[in-house]
């Protein structure tokens, strides 16, 4: 089922994906607070991402917040717990794919999408559609892809099953394969992009590609929305077994590419910022390690609260109270709102402490907004790691 072919660009896309996979493996040990950190940024991108595709209006900020336990005002609990629920789908898939006893079955997938939904018996979670779906256009609101009648969905998943527990080949490719499959077999009522795009995610850990940068692909896409439908044609308009999916590979594999080159650059100016910031809670304030984190959101001038705090540190009120409280005496962030509005904000002198302990040099910091510092601050790390690795 679905023929498709390696184009030059996708060869040389998969070189340069091994390339940055070697570099990020040979990167040596990591902070385990780092890594965790790392892995709740990128999930909080990819969750928001994918879900916005799927019409549910949250941002990344929002999402963030969301996944520590503290729903902002701005979203609707139905919302937030579907932005959970994509959570504990990616959760479930990571658990499962480090199983000894792994294998792939149509039960697997429907597991999958059980958690998408949030169990919702209404919108069909974990079940394989019962009639006709069909594709339409965000814009013009007419059908544009067929998928096949429903009393073929449950072969065509375990053909997809199947296909999954024995192909090979790059990884990249067998995870854009595997996701154009179902979205092409189109199997639930509702939440096929996300499953699909899961799948994808799933199929690369299962390969050896641990790193979040390999496994949130949601992200780009999400970037490049029209780019993503558009991939979709060489599906044609109605179910086609024998389409030939090679423009799809194509763009998923550069996609991939492209992606883990942009958070490979990234994570090492979020390290650097990171490492700064742990530096000066450790030794400076004397504070636990765990202050770092809102340090390094309030750098970045996310949303702090009481709340999201002690999600992300996994402590009490009072002891996060404490923390921010000196936090605050240290000039680095300042509280602003009142009562259960209250949120702490970076400083300008929490910028000048990451510049100065990042090596930035002062003259190339603006005066006045700190949105134009933060971002020269970051834009001077960069272009050192740029220039370093090349």
């Amino acid at each position: 089922m679905y023929g498709f072919h390696l184009t030059d660009d996708t060869s040389a896309c998969l070189a340069r994906i091994e390339e940055l996979r070697h570099s990020l493996d040979s990167s040596g040990p990591l902070p385990r607070l780092w890594i965790g950190r790392t892995r709740r940024d990128v999930e909080a991108e990819a969750i928001a991402a994918s879900t916005r595709m799927e019409g549910v209006a949250v941002t990344v900020e929002e999402t963030r917040r969301i996944l520590a336990g503290d729903r902002p005002p701005s979203v609707t609990p139905a919302d937030a717990a579907l932005v959970e629920g994509y959570r504990d789908a990616m959760h479930y898939v990571l658990a499962r794919a480090d199983d000894a006893n792994f294998t792939w079955h149509t039960e697997l997938l429907l597991a999958i999408h059980h958690r998408i939904l949030v169990g919702s018996y209404g919108q069909g979670a974990g079940r394989l559609r019962e009639g006709q779906n069909w594709v339409t256009s965000a814009t013009s609101g007419e059908s544009v892809y067929l998928p096949p009648p429903a009393d073929r969905v449950p072969h065509l998943m375990d053909e997809l099953a199947s296909w999954l527990a024995t192909a090979d080949g790059p990884a990249p490719v067998r995870a854009a394969v595997g996701h154009v499959r179902l979205a092409g077999i189109h199997p639930f009522r509702d939440g096929n992009g996300r499953a699909a795009r899961i799948l994808a995610s799933l199929v690369m850990y299962r390969s050896g590609y641990r790193a979040p940068h390999f496994t949130s692909l949601e992200e780009w896409w999400g970037r490049h929305v029209f780019q993503y439908y558009g991939a979709f044609a060489c599906l044609g308009d109605t179910w086609d077994p024998e389409a030939d999916v090679t423009s799809f590979v194509e763009a998923h594999v550069r996609a991939q590419a492209v992606q883990v080159e942009a958070l490979s650059l990234r994570g090492a100016v979020e390290r650097a910022i990171w490492t700064v910031v742990t530096d000066v809670v450790t030794l400076d304030l004397r504070l636990a390690e765990r202050a770092a984190n809102a340090l390094y959101d309030a750098f970045f001038a996310r949303s702090v609260t009481n709340r999201y705090y002690r999600g992300l540190a996994e402590i009490s009120q009072v002891t996060a109270s404490h923390d921010l409280a000196k936090l605050c005496a240290s000039g680095l962030i300042v509280a602003q709102g009142a009562g259960r509005g209250t949120h702490y904000a970076g400083t300008g002198r929490l910028i000048e402490l990451v510049a100065r302990g990042a090596s930035v040099d002062a003259r190339r910091i603006p005066a006045g907004d700190l949105e134009e510092q933060r971002d020269a601050v970051t834009a001077a790390i960069a272009q050192r790691l740029h220039g370093a690795r090349h």
